[in-house]
């Protein structure tokens, strides 16, 4: 995998591109600060997409029955090969990381 930075004039792009992508994939989302800890917002649950609006500065992160909400990101990362993304972390303007996982759902065979 190859961590990377994403230059903020990206931002929009790159999400609205990757959203079509995620569909299918679960998410888990942790919030890790010095005051609080790490904690975890959410487990494994289908993600819907990932976006970025310039005109509020907010990243939001969609899932099934949650949706996600950065105020102010200052840096994005993400962890992606060619053909697959595995995780993004965005830094807010409080330095609280919030670092969403992705996986493929588990497919079970039919009972």
């Amino acid at each position: 995998m190859a961590l990377s930075k994403l230059e903020k004039p990206k931002w929009h792009a790159y999400f609205d591109s990757m959203s079509k992508v995620l569909d299918g994939k679960r998410a888990e989302v942790e919030v890790d600060a010095l005051a609080t800890g790490s904690q975890i917002e959410a487990e494994w649950l289908p993600l819907l997409g990932i976006t970025y609006d310039p005109k509020d500065d907010i990243v939001e992160v969609v899932l099934e029955g949650l949706d996600h909400m950065i105020h102010k990101p200052r840096d994005v990362f993400v962890d992606q090969t060619a053909a697959d993304l595995s995780s993004v972390e965005v830094i807010d303007n409080d330095d609280f990381h919030h670092i969403i996982k992705l996986r493929d759902p588990l497919m079970l065979p039919p009972p």
